[in-house]
């Protein structure tokens, strides 16, 4: 690919940037919030440019880019790589002395602390860095993520750093050394840019200690992916898009999903079960097209049968030809919720974009993929997400008492000689309750319900008893 090419093709994201000359030689190494906006600076306007600086734009023949998720994690990577591959044109790092430096102490409980000079003592080092305000906003960060101990000397009780979450008191054996360990080797794989490797690993641990049953372990590892997430977080920093643009990027999609509908069941141990289907249209709620599902195929307990149920019946017959096709589907649940939703569409031979989202750790689950995607809580996406699946839940939960609540009132009616089933059901239908019936005019029931004014009065007779 050409350097022009290169240059079209640039991420709005935070990053570093690699420039190389004809020969492959690195010439300099450069952080950007913006990889896009910076990188074409430096060809836009050269004669703004100091002297030196013209004269490496001159030699400049490809550019490497490396992703980050902030500008911090770039201002971290751009250090590393200047200190290990020294550039040409850079100069800012050349001297230790000068600028802050981050060292993982030579400890048995290793502290993250700051420092000016480089010393032979077994420590591992981490810059320097020019930005010290930068550099200091990503300890801050680093310290949230990674709870290292911040005391010289163990106290005889847990401090406040333990209470506030960023530290997991090693001093009173709350976490032994194996488990402080991993923490910083985490620390380590942060600081020299192995976090897709982090992630994965993080999630591994986290899915282990979660099946026995460590819990808490599995919260703070949780916490620690949030934290550190996740593909997209660059783009979802750009004010420039808004979170249907930033979906369609987490998701890879041709185009923007502008339609989305969303899948929930509610079931109580089998008993009235229902479906839910709820429509988001450019990320808002679109009611008009809401629909609900009696389960009718189903027996007992079994959410996968009842999920392939409602998705086969919403993308088939009627409700396929009358309702617009969506642009991509979201099912309430994790990896066999989604399975049997895709299952429901290849038997009826239809095939759209599709995701799950599991509310035990908030992940995205994608057809095909391995591992889920994971979002920061903060994230525009993931909170269109879960308002979308909470309305459907919401929408389902609604529909599923007010069945049960029928069919309470309608067995109350059942009880008056002469009302049978559908008697009942043609009353509750027209007036919504027992107590609209109670409110009702003799002449309106028996009008309603296809029944003599007599059994009209008895009926208003037995409601009235009843609420008395």
């Amino acid at each position: 690919m050409s350097l022009e090419e290169q240059l079209s093709d640039l991420p709005d994201s935070p990053g570093v940037y690699l420039y190389r000359d004809e020969q492959g030689n690195l010439l300099y190494v450069g952080k950007a919030l913006s990889l896009r906006k910076r990188v074409k600076s430096y060809f836009r306007n050269s004669n703004q440019l100091t002297p030196r600086t013209q004269q490496m734009v001159k030699r400049i023949s490809s550019l490497e880019i490396k992703r980050t998720t902030s500008e911090t994690e770039a201002l971290i990577l751009e250090a590393n790589l200047i200190k290990t591959l020294r550039p040409k044109y850079n100069v800012v790092f050349r001297d230790d002395k000068s600028y802050p430096m981050l060292k993982i102490m030579n400890e048995p409980f290793p502290r993250l602390r700051t420092t000016r000079r480089r010393r032979k003592d077994g420590a591992k080092y981490y810059g320097p860095f020019p930005e010290a305000g930068l550099m200091h906003a990503a300890v801050d960060f680093m310290r949230k993520v990674f709870p290292l101990r911040t005391c010289k000397t163990f106290p005889k009780t847990p401090c406040l750093e333990y209470h506030l979450g960023q530290c997991l008191a090693p001093c009173v054996g709350f976490i032994d050394k194996e488990g402080y360990n991993h923490i910083v080797k985490d620390l380590e794989s942060f600081l020299e840019g192995k976090r897709d490797r982090l992630l994965k690993d993080l999630n591994k641990r986290m899915a282990s200690a979660s099946k026995k049953r460590r819990y808490e372990e599995a919260a703070r590892l949780r916490d620690q992916i949030q934290a550190l997430t996740s593909v997209v977080v660059a783009q979802e920093k750009s004010i420039q898009t808004g979170p249907m643009d930033q979906l369609q990027a987490v998701l890879k999609m041709a185009d923007k999903p502008r339609r989305i509908e969303g899948f929930d069941i509610s079931t109580i141990l089998g008993s009235f079960s229902v479906g839910s289907m709820v429509v988001f249209k450019e990320g808002k709620p679109y009611k008009k097209d809401y629909r609900r599902f009696k389960i009718k195929t189903v027996p007992g307990i079994d959410d996968y049968a009842m999920m392939r149920e409602v998705v086969g019946r919403r993308y088939s017959g009627t409700l396929a030809e009358k309702l617009p096709k969506p642009d991509l589907i979201l099912i309430d649940g994790g990896k066999g919720q989604l399975a049997a939703a895709q299952e429901a569409l290849a038997e009826i031979g239809q095939s759209y974009p599709i995701l799950g989202l599991a509310k035990k750790f908030e992940h995205i689950f994608v057809p095909g993929a391995k591992d889920p995607i994971i979002l920061l809580p903060s994230s525009p996406v993931l909170q269109m997400l879960q308002h979308l699946r909470d309305e459907a839940h919401r929408f389902a939960i609604t529909y599923h008492r007010n069945l049960r609540g029928r069919t309470m009132e309608s067995s109350l009616l059942h009880q008056i000689p002469g009302i049978g089933p559908k008697r009942a059901q043609l009353l509750l239908k027209r007036f919504g309750s027992l107590t609209q019936i109670a409110a009702a005019d003799e002449e309106a029931l028996a009008d309603a319900a296809g029944m003599s004014v007599a059994l009209a009065q008895q009926v208003l007779l037995v409601l009235k008893q009843k609420s008395t």
